[in-house]
């Protein structure tokens, strides 16, 4: 067979992983959580996420106080330890604060909306403030594990077997790393 015929499937399904979800789509400003404390940009419609700090939901709407991040091609918060600020996000409606929890990506669209004071620690704080259209919480992302080996390890000859001067294994046991995939997509949106 082809190796050819075997990448367009391959490169289309990778396309459709980088896509940015429906409700996510749209031209937004270019502004910043940052640069927007100055309270002269209400009404200019944005596009923001980052990781959730806190979920308050009230009588009517729920705000998230979110960290913010650098968005993605796919409008997904980077996982980098860079952040762009800090802002608070209100939308109508009850979000439960089990679900929306300390963390998780969250990427928001809407119209900044002025600007809220608060504390940061000691910190006196300005957040822009936006009211939200859509709340879009992505997917966790799933772990990847990596097994890495000091020594060659032949998994046939485990403890209590082996060559006949002694045994065992060929070297220390593997070393296991567990790290964040920082590639997926989809979620769940609101």
């Amino acid at each position: 067979m082809n190796k050819s015929m075997l990448l367009v499937p391959l490169i289309a399904t990778l396309a459709a992983c980088a896509t940015t979800p429906v409700p996510l789509k749209g031209e937004f400003s270019p502004l910043k959580p940052s640069g927007s404390v100055d309270g002269s940009h209400s009404g200019e419609r944005v596009r923001w996420g980052g990781e959730i700090i806190k979920v308050e939901p009230a009588e009517s709407s729920t705000c998230f106080e979110v960290l913010s991040r650098e968005l993605d091609s796919s409008a997904r918060p980077n996982r980098r330890d860079t952040s762009e600020g800090r802002f608070i996000a209100c939308r109508a409606g009850f979000y439960d604060p089990e679900v929306f929890t300390k963390g998780r990506e969250l990427t928001v669209v809407g119209s900044v909306s002025g600007t809220q004071t608060g504390r940061v620690g000691q910190f006196d704080y300005t957040y822009p403030r936006v009211a939200a259209d859509t709340v879009f919480l992505w997917p966790r992302r799933p772990l990847v594990i990596e097994q890495r080996n000091a020594w060659p390890h032949d998994p046939f000859w485990g403890p209590g077997f082996g060559p006949w001067w002694g045994g065992g294994y060929w070297g220390p046991p593997p070393v296991v790393i567990i790290k964040p995939n920082p590639s997926s997509g989809g979620g769940d949106k609101h």
